[in-house]
């Protein structure tokens, strides 16, 4: 296929999934899920033409103009969009999202899917190692704590670096994203509550006890008292909590803060 015009496969960070089982493992995770499904990143449409046979609105995003061509001719149900990914709006129609995002716009990805409004489940093939912290598995980032109040997050499977076309340096990791029925933060408290998340991931202190009471006006006995409440250890760092326990400081913090956010995602 001829070189796009926005560059060669490294440039567009194309690592093509040839993989059957875990292009069925992609199709069966989306498959009790229901309403419009978009695919961001759908190549040569290993997993768009699949998807396709679904029964349900599709809309594929490829940046390649050459692949958009080809996928218009030989999937005429979908609809083909050639857009950037990082620039293109996701329609408020949308309720599943599914991507083999290229590994090197992986987060900015990630931040724009996060904060757009209406989809319900994503199921995204990134990173292996970027799949393992989106999920938590060994202690949450900062982005992670940020978002899980809204989402709930499961690494389904691990992807050898084989199942690509060209074979990159590094395994996949399939990840599943799901909008909570019921936050465990107000939407509106959104913007406040990320601010509050990363004043403690980088606040000074021995223990998130410590940090917290440094990081709001919160009393101290307060912040020891609801730790206590929440199984919260003196020595826990911010990675060690969970999304109840994010949200249970949260709550006694809140009164402290001013400027809650207006983001509905």
């Amino acid at each position: 296929m001829p070189r796009s015009r926005h560059g060669g496969r490294h440039e567009l960070g194309q690592n093509d999934l040839h993989d059957p089982r875990t292009i069925r493992a992609i199709v069966d995770l989306v498959r009790p899920t229901s309403g419009p499904i978009v695919e961001i990143g759908a190549g040569r449409g290993a997993v768009t033409e699949p998807l396709s046979r679904l029964g349900r609105p599709l809309t594929a995003v490829e940046l390649d103009e050459h692949r958009v061509a080809a996928l218009r001719r030989t999937l005429p149900t979908v609809d083909v969009v050639h857009a950037d990914a990082t620039r293109w709006r996701l329609p408020r129609a949308t309720r599943v999202v599914v991507g083999n995002l290229p590994f090197h716009v992986t987060t900015p990805l990630l931040r724009q899917l996060l904060v757009a409004p209406a989809w319900q489940h994503a199921v995204l093939l990134l990173q292996w190692e970027v799949a393992r912290k989106r999920a938590g598995v060994g202690g949450s980032t900062m982005l992670t704590a940020q978002v899980a109040p809204w989402f709930e997050a499961r690494l389904h499977a691990r992807v050898p670096a084989s199942s690509f076309r060209p074979r990159p340096s590094v395994d996949g990791g399939l990840l599943g994203l799901t909008r909570r029925r019921h936050p465990l933060v107000g939407p509106r408290d959104r913007r406040a509550y990320e601010a509050f998340v990363r004043d403690v991931f980088t606040g000074r202190g021995h223990g998130v006890p410590e940090v917290v009471g440094r990081a709001s006006d919160t009393s101290r006995a307060l912040v020891q008292r609801t730790c206590r409440d929440l199984g919260i250890r003196r020595d826990a760092l911010p990675r060690d909590l969970t999304p109840e326990q994010w949200a249970g400081l949260w709550s006694v913090s809140r009164s402290s803060r001013s400027g809650p956010g207006t983001s509905d995602a």
